[in-house]
């Protein structure tokens, strides 16, 4: 049968030794079904014997047709913001307890990769969103992320203030150790330990989600994909930005953070039986009733 991935890209967990052999018997079984295949030049430090061309992660993004990441959900972040501007699908296998994204287990991986290279897969779209920090209106940072944008407090006990805009619209000022700014993928996450709301994935909305906020009437809200958020820092406390909690830059006062959705998506494919809420009973325990006590 013929296939729509003919150039496939394996990506491991950077620095863990332990997906060189499953994936190098995923590259062999991709080789054996005629698919050109492709490491990234971080991967490919891990691998001995390199059998397969190996490009930088923008190389990859012009030249393959699909993505097999090999790790788990932070590596799997990471790669997706790197490809998101190429529009390469992404497939997640995880190397021990199955993830948010990474939802494919090394043990059936063969199994479930050929069964969607046949054509038996769903796909996701996943929305990004844009960060940047302006100061003395001139932009000093600028990142995306999958999960979320986040303003926390540094090392020091003390909260910081922030007041926060909505497209130009005053909401609020707030005293708090942070604010987190979560996609539907990242209410699964930092926002969920926050008391966040789970949004479905298939949703186009933005969840502004207080960390620990002095005044308890302030509540986690959602707005629409089209919405300003702006967060302008009145105290820091040694104060940052974070996005996906892999990039970071040091507030000051009154430096303004700006959260917009980004232009690029993620394209997740995921196995045809693939269920979004078998997967949070499982993550979250959901399953069966509470335990009787005798």
């Amino acid at each position: 049968m013929t296939t729509l991935f003919k150039t496939i890209a394996l990506i491991g967990k950077q620095k863990n030794s332990e997906i060189v052999s499953p994936l190098l018997r995923l590259g062999q079984y991709l080789q054996d079904r005629g698919t050109e295949v492709l490491l990234d030049c971080v991967t490919a430090s891990e691998v001995v014997a390199k059998n397969y061309p190996v490009l930088a992660i923008e190389e990859i993004g012009a030249r393959a047709d699909l993505a097999i990441v090999l790790g788990g959900d932070g590596t799997m972040l990471n790669i997706a913001r790197k490809l998101a501007p190429f529009d390469v699908p992404l497939v997640g296998i995880n190397q021990g307890h199955l993830g948010f994204l990474t939802d494919l287990s090394i043990e059936t991986m063969l199994e479930s990769v050929g069964n969607m290279l046949d054509g038996s897969y769903v796909t996701e779209r996943r929305m990004l969103l844009s960060a940047q920090v302006i100061r003395s209106e001139v932009s000093v940072f600028s990142a995306i992320a999958l999960n979320d944008v986040t303003v926390n407090r540094g090392s020091g006990g003390n909260m910081i203030e922030f007041e926060v805009r909505i497209n130009g619209e005053y909401v609020y000022s707030l005293r708090a150790d942070g604010l987190i700014v979560a996609t539907p993928t990242g209410s699964t996450a930092y926002a969920l330990s926050s008391g966040g709301p789970i949004l479905h994935p298939s949703l186009d909305l933005i969840a502004l989600v207080p960390v620990s906020p002095h005044t308890l009437s302030n509540r986690p809200i959602v707005v629409g994909p089209e919405a300003v958020v702006e967060i302008l820092i009145h105290r820091t406390a040694d104060a940052r930005v974070h996005s996906d909690s892999h990039f970071h830059f040091d507030l000051q006062e009154n430096d303004k953070v700006v959260v917009t959705r980004s232009n690029h998506t993620v394209r997740l494919l995921h196995s045809a039986d693939h269920s979004y809420y078998r997967m949070l009973r499982e993550k979250l325990g959901w399953s069966g009733f509470p335990q009787k006590k005798a």
